[in-house]
């Protein structure tokens, strides 16, 4: 009997409005939170500022038959979910893909960033 519980890394799985993707690597995310910037002045460090920041899932595929690349530009309010090898599953809801959709021809890759301010991550 295999005992997995010490495996931290490895594959993953991706999802988009349930439709599964060839995932290829580079899975990242980033659950909503804030960015924060110090505020020094010439006397000293005054605080500090606090704005919203996006949530993002992020991954690479391949570009396989059925797989619409033109469709993925225009994805928006869509749920994306990433599930890793640790066990843990991190899902965005109401989501738009950011980034424009290059495939690299040389091995059939092309990275999606979706962001929103809802994504969760259960462990």
């Amino acid at each position: 009997m295999s005992d997995t519980t010490r495996r931290i890394a490895g594959g993953a799985y991706a999802t988009v409005d349930g439709l599964s993707l060839p995932l290829v690597g580079n899975p990242k995310y980033r659950p909503a939170t804030v960015t924060r910037e110090s505020l020094t002045g010439m006397d000293s460090v005054h605080g500090y500022s606090e704005k919203p920041q996006p949530g993002m899932i992020g991954f690479q595929c391949r570009d396989m038959l059925g797989v619409g690349i033109a469709a993925m530009q225009d994805w928006t309010n869509v749920t994306v979910e990433l599930r890793l090898n640790n066990g843990k599953v991190v899902t965005g809801t109401g989501m738009w893909n950011t980034a424009a959709v290059e495939v690299n021809s040389a091995d059939a890759t092309f990275d999606l960033t979706f962001e929103g301010d809802n994504v969760v991550m259960e462990e």
